[in-house]
């Protein structure tokens, strides 16, 4: 318990006046990242009243405290529990223990380590079958011709979800719009979405998924009672929504400063293990989930600031994977960096860490794995460019000229 000496002494956040959604920080959101890691260890983000850390240790305590911080509020700006903001939650990313064990448990089980490496030998297929096109190509785009082709491929066979370029895209930029407050962006995404939600719906259920997949194990678990009537189509729901644009924007990510940075990959052509650590610190350097929130259950307090009750707090893993603080050279793209995984934050921490973060790795590693043995060289044919979106930061355009080794 808090004592009164000890609440006098705590100080209110400083107040940021910037626009975290705004146009040109979701461009160029480095400068924003550096004024929130600077303002202190939590902030209050002036034009959305929310509580906002940049910092790696304020930022791994949120995620990670969920006696203090809620997931119950939803991982987006709005609160979900509250009249005009409520969407049904993620039962996997938007609930908090006892509910939250029983679900991640039953997921947790059929996403074994084993299950996953079963799926290596399609994913190292795919992978070769794709770079053979790549190589005939010579130039092409990183993420659409190359990124999103894969996954967009391998992920479907494995999670049991058939999940074509257009529409599937759309759903993604609608929900992780949705994330965000309810500004142009947020409102264009819903209007795109609108052909495909039909789709959607009937793709992540029982009736659409694939037979014998991780999907329709979720199904059957439901039928068994580990699971109660609805969660399985609502899970699947969300393994889609996690586990397509966060790695094609990773898979980008990485792309991108390999091919800005030719000694870095020769490095991962070198030494094999590298190719794992390319994708660690592609998501530290540039990390695709760049902010989600948590709400706080009561009046608290986060490394000595004052924290109102019931109020949301942004953690945004973005600024908080380049916290000098924490990471020396913060800025730099280097795949020698040490204690990648397990230290960034961009596939969380705690209890909500992601659960598919096994498959997005193995699915990163057949990629690169097969660049890395059949590309002596990379480099950009024109700069890249960013889509905004309010709660991602992904590519939009990588243009790439690859030379055969």
């Amino acid at each position: 318990m808090t004592t009164a000496a000890e609440a006098n002494a705590l100080r209110d956040a400083p107040v940021l006046d910037i626009d975290p959604y705004s146009i040109e920080v979701l461009r160029d959101p480095y400068p924003f990242h550096e004024a929130l890691r600077e303002a202190g260890p939590v902030a209050f983000i002036k034009a959305h009243g929310v509580y906002a850390v940049g910092r790696h240790a304020e930022a791994k305590t949120v995620l990670s405290d969920h006696a203090r911080f809620t997931n119950a509020g939803g991982i987006g700006i709005q609160d979900i529990r509250k009249p005009g903001d409520f969407r049904i939650p993620s039962r996997l990313l938007e609930a908090d223990p006892p509910d939250h064990t029983k679900i991640r448990t039953v997921v947790t089980r059929l996403l074994s380590p084993l299950v996953i490496r079963k799926w290596k030998e399609g994913f190292d297929r795919k992978a070769e079958a794709l770079v053979d096109h790549l190589l005939e190509q010579r130039e092409f785009d990183g993420v659409q011709d190359c990124a999103e082709r894969f996954i967009l491929e391998a992920f479907p066979a494995a999670v049991g979800v058939r999940l074509p370029r257009t529409e599937t895209l759309a759903i993604g930029e609608m929900r992780f719009n949705q994330s965000g407050p309810r500004n142009a962006l947020y409102e264009r995404a819903i209007e795109a979405a609108q052909p495909y939600l039909a789709w959607f719906e009937e793709s992540v259920s029982r009736q659409g998924v694939m037979p014998d997949s991780i999907a329709e194990l979720l199904f059957r678990a439901e039928d068994a009672g580990e699971l109660d009537e609805g969660i399985a189509s609502n899970v699947v729901r969300s393994f889609v929504g996690g586990g397509t644009d966060s790695t094609i924007a990773g898979i980008g990510f990485t792309l991108h400063q390999l091919a800005k940075n030719p000694a870095q990959w020769q490095r991962v052509r070198s030494e094999p293990a590298k190719v794992k650590a390319a994708f660690e610190e592609g998501i530290r350097h540039e990390t695709p989930f760049q902010v989600t929130y948590r709400t706080t259950r009561g009046a608290t307090e986060l490394s000595g600031v004052r924290l109102d009750a019931d109020t949301k707090i942004g953690v945004f893993m973005g600024a908080a994977n380049r916290d000098p603080r924490h990471f020396a050279d913060a800025d730099r793209f280097d795949v020698d960096r040490p204690a990648l995984a397990g230290n960034h934050l961009a596939l969380g921490s705690g209890i909500h860490a992601c659960i598919g973060q096994m498959l997005a790795r193995q699915e990163s590693e057949a990629l690169i794995g097969a660049l890395a043995r059949r590309v002596v060289g990379m480099e950009l044919t024109a700069p890249a460019t960013y889509r905004p979106i309010n709660q991602m930061r992904t590519l939009d355009k990588l243009p790439m000229r690859i030379v055969p080794a």
